[in-house]
C-alpha cells in the first residue's frame, strides 16, 4: 500500500503484548472501588458528625491527623462509614473509592471510572483521568456523587487531579500530612486518638461481643498503654479474646516486650513524628500468637514478606507462589515439643491457612473478593516488622518479595487492574530494599516494572524509572557492569518509543560502543544492542542504513547463535522489514514469507510470533503491488485472531483496519468504507475518541468516502478531522499532513477549491 494512495494500514514487527476489554453502558447507582469493610466496635466519635458537617451541600472534607505520621487513627473507617452511608441512604449515585497512596494509583483509579462511564482508551490512563475530572462537573442529568481519596501521601500528587468543587459532588480525602496547603482545598477535620472513654468503650464492646466482662478500670490502664490508638487496641482486643488471658496479664506481657522492642523512630524522609512503642508491643504479641496456630509456624515469616509489599494491597498469588513456599518452608518455626528437628515441607493451602491466621488476629486484612488487593497490612505494623530485623535478613527478604513479585507476573498483561497493583507493590518493596535488589546483579522485578509501565501507556513513568534504575545501578554496580547496561538500553528504549528517537539513537550508539569494549563482539548482549541502534536508526529516517545495519548483524548471527535461535529469526523479521521500508518491498515479502515457514515449523499457528509475521508478511505483499494478495491474506488472519484473542484486543482490531485497507486498494472501496464505517465505532468504543489508530480510521473512511463518489462528504469528514488531529498530534504530524492535503483534493474534487 503506498503513501500516495491515501490508506494507512497499522504494521506490526515484533511482538507486542494490548490490554482491551468490552465496554457496556453504565447504570445508576454505580461504584468503583471497594469500601474497606466495617472495624470491629466501631465508636461513633465525635469526627463522624463533624464529617458529615463538612461535605453537607457538596464540598471537600480533608480528614487529616492530629500526630501527623501515627497510624491507625481511624481516618479511612471514618471516610468509609460516611461512603457506606451516603450509598445506603441513595444521597449518592456514584461513589469511587480510591486508595491514594501515589499519584499513580489515583490516575489509575480515575481511569477506571472513566473507562467504566465514558468508555475511554485504557491505555492512555493520564489523558482519560482528565476527562473523568472534566466530566463530574457540573451539567444537566450528571449523577450526585462521592469521591474518597483514601491514605494520600504527599499532598503533591494530587496536583490537577482534585474533584471539581459543587453541590452535587463531595469529596473526601484521608492523608497523614497537616500541610496547610491542604486548607485551600477544602474544610479540614481533624481526627486524634480515640478519648479515653471511647477507647475504654472500643475494648468494652469487643470482649463483651465474645461474653468476656473485664473491671473496667483495668480496660482503661490498657487503653492507656496502647496510647488509645484504634488498630493498637483492635489488635490487642483480637489476642485477649483469642488467649482468654485477663487485661492484667495482657498488660504485663506487655511492660515486658516492650522493654526489648525499639523505638519506631522515623527514618530520613519519612513522616517526622515518633510512632508508638506500646502499640508495636502489641503487634509483637499478636505475632507470636499467630505463629502459635495452625499453620503453626508460618504466620510470622509470611507477615515479614508482607512488611516489603505494598500496605494498601497485596495480590493473593504474590504471596501463595513458589518462592514464597520455598522461603516459608526454609524458615518456618517449630515449637519447642516439635516431633521432627526439621520443618515440615509446606503445602499451598498452609500459605493460605497463615494470611487467614494473620487476618483472624487483626495483623492483616485478609479479604480475596477484593480483586488483587486481598491483603491489607498498615504500614506502622510493617515497619514494627521491619525495624527489628538483621541486615541480612531483611535484604533476604527483599530479594525473596522480588522473587515472588515477578512468578506472580503474568508474561502478558491482559488484566490492567493486576499490573497495577504488582506496579505499586514493586514501588513499595523498591522503598524498603535499600541496595539489596543491586547484588549480586539488578534484579529483574526492577526491569519488569519499568517494561510494564512502558506497555500501559505510562511513559514519563517508565523513563522516570528507568532514569533512578540506571543511575542506582551505576552507583551499586559501576558503569560497566551488564545490569547497568541493561538498564541504560531500556531507557534508551522507552525515551524512543516517547518520540525522542535521536535521542535513543544517539544512546544506543554509545551502548555498542560500551558493550563491545566490556563484553566483547561475540556476546549476546552486544548483539542485541546492535539490534537496538540500527532499529533506532532506521526510526531517525535511515531506512537503508537500518538495513545494511541488520544484514550485517544477522551474518554474525547466524555465525554465534545458529539459524533458529529466536534472536536471529527477529533479527531476520527486522531486516525484511527495513528492506521493506528502504524501497524493496517485493524482497521484504519474500524474506517473510520464508522466516513464516520456519515460525510455523518452530512455535506452531497459534504463537504471537507466527501471527505478527503473517501479518507483515500480508502487508509488505500488498506493498509490493498485490493488493488483492494482502487481502487475501490478511482475512484468515482476521479469523485466527478473533479465535485466539477475542474481537476487542487492539490487534484483531488492527488487522480489520489492514483488511478494509487492502480490500480498498483491490478496487472494493465500497466494501472496505463499510468496513471502515464498522471498525469506527468498535474504536470509539475499546480505544476511545483520541487514539491514534481511531484517527487514522478515520482518515481513511474519509479517503474511501470520496472515492466512492461523495468529495464533499469527504471535505466535511476531513475538515472535521483535522480539528481533532491538530489538537491531539500537532500541525507536523505525518497524519495532520496528509489530512490537511486530502482535505484540499476533495475540495478541489467537490468544486470548492
Amino acid at each position: 500500500m503506498h503513501a500516495g494512495q491515501g490508506s494507512l494500514a497499522a504494521q506490526h514487527i515484533g511482538q507486542v503484548t494490548y490490554q482491551a476489554a468490552a465496554r457496556h453502558a453504565v447504570s445508576w447507582p454505580h461504584q468503583v472501588g471497594v469500601i474497606p469493610r466495617r472495624a470491629g466496635s466501631f465508636q461513633d466519635r465525635a469526627e463522624v458528625h463533624r464529617l458529615r458537617s463538612a461535605v453537607e451541600g457538596g464540598g471537600t472534607a480533608v480528614l487529616c491527623q492530629v500526630l501527623a505520621g501515627m497510624g491507625g487513627v481511624g481516618k479511612t473507617q471514618l471516610a468509609a462509614d460516611h461512603a457506606r452511608h451516603a450509598w445506603a441512604d441513595g444521597q449518592v449515585e456514584l461513589l469511587v473509592w480510591v486508595t491514594a497512596a501515589t499519584r499513580q494509583a489515583v490516575i489509575d483509579a480515575y481511569a477506571q471510572a472513566a473507562a467504566d462511564i465514558l468508555h475511554t482508551d485504557p491505555a492512555d490512563p493520564e489523558r482519560a483521568a482528565h476527562a473523568f475530572l472534566a466530566w463530574l462537573e457540573p451539567a444537566p442529568g450528571r449523577p450526585r456523587w462521592l469521591i474518597v481519596l483514601d491514605d494520600v501521601a504527599d499532598p503533591a500528587d494530587l496536583r490537577a487531579l482534585w474533584p471539581p468543587t459543587h453541590a452535587r459532588g463531595r469529596t473526601l480525602v484521608t492523608t497523614r500530612r497537616r500541610d496547610a496547603a491542604l486548607a485551600t482545598h477544602g474544610r479540614l477535620v481533624p481526627v486524634g486518638l480515640f478519648t479515653p472513654a471511647e477507647a475504654t468503650a472500643h475494648l468494652q464492646q469487643a470482649l463483651a461481643a465474645q461474653g468476656r466482662h473485664e473491671p473496667e478500670g483495668n480496660l482503661a490502664a490498657l487503653a492507656e498503654d496502647l496510647g488509645h490508638l484504634p488498630l493498637a487496641l483492635s489488635q490487642a482486643a483480637a489476642y485477649l479474646i483469642d488467649t482468654h488471658i485477663t487485661v492484667a496479664r495482657y498488660r504485663a506481657r506487655l511492660a515486658d516486650r516492650a522493654r526489648h522492642l525499639a523505638d519506631l523512630l522515623p527514618e530520613p524522609g519519612d513522616l517526622p513524628d515518633d510512632q508508638s512503642t506500646p502499640a508495636a508491643a502489641a503487634w509483637s504479641l499478636s505475632v507470636d500468637r499467630a505463629d502459635e496456630l495452625r499453620p503453626v509456624g508460618l504466620a510470622r515469616p509470611m507477615l515479614q514478606l508482607a512488611a516489603m509489599l505494598d500496605p494498601n494491597g497485596i495480590p493473593d498469588r504474590v504471596l501463595t507462589g513458589d518462592p514464597v513456599l520455598r522461603y516459608l518452608t526454609a524458615h518456618r518455626s517449630l515449637r519447642p515439643d516439635s516431633p521432627t528437628p526439621e520443618p515440615p515441607t509446606v503445602i499451598e493451602e498452609e500459605m493460605t491457612g497463615a494470611l487467614r491466621t494473620l487476618h483472624r488476629l487483626s495483623l492483616v486484612d485478609h479479604s480475596p473478593a477484593e480483586a488483587h488487593q486481598d491483603v491489607r497490612v498498615h504500614q506502622i505494623v510493617q515497619r514494627a516488622l521491619r525495624d527489628p530485623l538483621h541486615p541480612d535478613h531483611r535484604d533476604l527478604l527483599a530479594r525473596i518479595a522480588a522473587d515472588a513479585l515477578i512468578a506472580a507476573w503474568p508474561d502478558t498483561e491482559r488484566d490492567a487492574g493486576l499490573a497495577s497493583a504488582l506496579r505499586a507493590n514493586t514501588t513499595a518493596l523498591i522503598a524498603c530494599a535499600g541496595g539489596a535488589l543491586h547484588q549480586p546483579a539488578v534484579h529483574w522485578v526492577l526491569y519488569r516494572l519499568g517494561e510494564s509501565l512502558g506497555q500501559a501507556g505510562q511513559l514519563a513513568a517508565a523513563i522516570h524509572h528507568l532514569q533512578h534504575l540506571t543511575n542506582t545501578a551505576t552507583r551499586y554496580l559501576g558503569s560497566d557492569h551488564p545490569s547497568t547496561l541493561v538498564s541504560r538500553n531500556d531507557l534508551a528504549r522507552w525515551r524512543g518509543q516517547a518520540g525522542d528517537t535521536a535521542e535513543a539513537s544517539e544512546a544506543a550508539s554509545l551502548l555498542v560502543t560500551d558493550h563491545l569494549r566490556v563484553l566483547g563482539p561475540d556476546h549476546l548482549n552486544t548483539l542485541g544492542a546492535r539490534s537496538n541502534l540500527a532499529h533506532w536508526q532506521g526510526e531517525a529516517g535511515n531506512a537503508t542504513g537500518a538495513a545494511a545495519a541488520f544484514a550485517a548483524l544477522l551474518e554474525d548471527s547466524l555465525r554465534v547463535l545458529g539459524p533458529d535461535h529466536a534472536r536471529t529469526l527477529t533479527t531476520r523479521s527486522h531486516l525484511a522489514h527495513w528492506q521493506g521500508k528502504g524501497g524493496d518491498p517485493s524482497g521484504a515479502a519474500a524474506a517473510f514469507a520464508a522466516l513464516l515457514e520456519h515460525y510455523l515449523w518452530a512455535l506452531g499457528p497459534d504463537h504471537p510470533d507466527t501471527l505478527n509475521t503473517r501479518s507483515s508478511h500480508a502487508h509488505w505483499l500488498g506493498e509490493a503491488g498485490d493488493a488483492r494478495g494482502a487481502a487475501g491474506a490478511f482475512a484468515p488472519l482476521l479469523k485466527d485472531y478473533l479465535r485466539i484473542l477475542g474481537p476487542d484486543h487492539p490487534r484483531t482490531l488492527s488487522t480489520r483496519h489492514n483488511l478494509a485497507g487492502w480490500r480498498g486498494q483491490a478496487d472494493d472501496p465500497s466494501g472496505a468504507a463499510a468496513a471502515f464505517t464498522a471498525l469506527l465505532e468498535d474504536y470509539l468504543r475499546v480505544l476511545g475518541p483520541d487514539n491514534p489508530d481511531t484517527l487514522t480510521t478515520r482518515y481513511n473512511l474519509a479517503h474511501l468516502r470520496g472515492r466512492t463518489g461523495n468529495p464533499r462528504g469527504a471535505a466535511a469528514e476531513l475538515t472535521a478531522l483535522l480539528e481533532d488531529l491538530l489538537r491531539v498530534l500537532g500541525p507536523g504530524h505525518p497524519l495532520t499532513l496528509r489530512s490537511r492535503s486530502s482535505l484540499a483534493h476533495w475540495r478541489r474534487e467537490a468544486g470548492e477549491g
